[in-house]
């Protein structure tokens, strides 16, 4: 039988593939034209007004020395998780990720996707000279030299999703891609920046975090992070699986209280707390806690490990992320 054997989450802002000057300029002139601003009443704001009831040392939180600080920080997380992923000997890794309009349009987007294709696209870089710093530094989650087609293990993959149908869970099943599609941003930056060399198959499972009005309830994410447990350890081969949630934390307002609050109750594997959450806190990127959900769900039986958090204020508005990163106890 199958063993989940350990779990991971990483926030997949484009904080992590900037330059530390980047952190230093650049997010204080992208920062303020960004329209995605709710608090946590779930009601819209502009950076005008986070700006106004900002506190009076803000602009010491984002000084450049502060801002060196937490890329210091956040590389050296980065790089610990590595160390942990490879250490794992994986055989699969469930990824679960959201999608914003790359797979999928507001048309039709899908509450929960499993993909099960023999493989998953990732696309090469389309790269100019006269690139703004932000171009590239998204672009660090495609490829550099041509197309990869990563490995999925369909089989494992195919199943899950027909066991969850027969637990009532309504799951889109994806079998590839269509012709320009390559993989989101939430599984791009996972293969690029955490699964390099490994050559581990992956099982993308993708959450609606972002696009009302059909994302998942905060409960529905527990639900599911706890039935994709009992289906990998009944799953009828001998395989060391590993879960992981790519995004979050809060953003694009950073909530210090917020993410840690969610931090404190995966540790006590508060699976009511975080089913309890309000939604109208779960706007905009802050959406993608979702994800850290349903792997949480998934290892409410295994012991948080390991965990690295960064307030990563980056204008004197106090916009920026919530930089998360995690491991859950190695069960061998």
């Amino acid at each position: 039988m199958a063993r989940l054997v350990t779990g991971f989450a990483s926030s997949h802002s484009v904080m992590l593939t900037s330059q530390r000057e980047d952190w230093q300029r650049g997010f204080k002139q992208a920062d303020p034209k960004n329209p995605f601003y709710y608090n946590l009443y779930g009601n819209h704001t502009t950076y005008d007004e986070l700006l106004k009831i900002a506190p009076p040392n803000a602009e010491e939180m984002v000084s450049d020395e502060k801002m060196s600080e937490r890329y210091d920080q956040a590389m050296a997380a980065m790089e610990e998780l590595r160390k942990r992923i490879r250490a794992a000997r994986l055989d699969v890794l469930l990824v679960v990720g959201d999608d914003q309009t790359e797979l999928f349009r507001t048309t039709n987007t899908p509450a929960v996707a499993i993909y099960y294709g023999e493989t998953i696209r990732n696309a090469k870089r389309i790269s100019d000279p006269e690139d703004s710093w932000f171009v590239r530094a998204r672009a660090q989650r495609q490829e550099p030299v041509s197309d990869v087609h990563y490995p999925v293990n369909a089989k494992m993959a195919s199943w899950l999703i027909r066991e969850l149908c027969n637990r009532d869970f309504d799951i889109t099943a994806m079998e590839g891609l269509e012709r320009d599609e390559y993989e989101g941003h939430a599984f791009s930056f996972i293969h690029r920046c955490y699964l390099q060399g490994i050559g581990v198959p992956v099982i993308p499972v993708i959450i609606n975090t972002f696009d009302p009005p059909n994302q998942p309830t905060p409960r529905r994410c527990i639900q599911l992070g706890n039935a994709l447990r009992e289906l990998i350890e009944a799953y009828p081969e001998n395989l060391r699986v590993g879960i992981m949630a790519s995004g979050g934390l809060s953003h694009f307002i950073v909530e210090e209280k917020l993410d840690n609050d969610i931090i404190d109750a995966i540790r006590r594997k508060d699976n009511d707390w975080l089913s309890g959450i309000d939604p109208k806190k779960l706007m905009a990127g802050s959406s993608e806690i979702r994800n850290w959900l349903v792997t949480a769900g998934a290892l409410s039986t295994t012991d948080l490990d390991w965990i690295s958090y960064i307030p990563g204020y980056r204008t004197p508005a106090l916009t920026g992320t919530g930089l998360g990163f995690a491991a859950w106890k190695l069960v061998d």
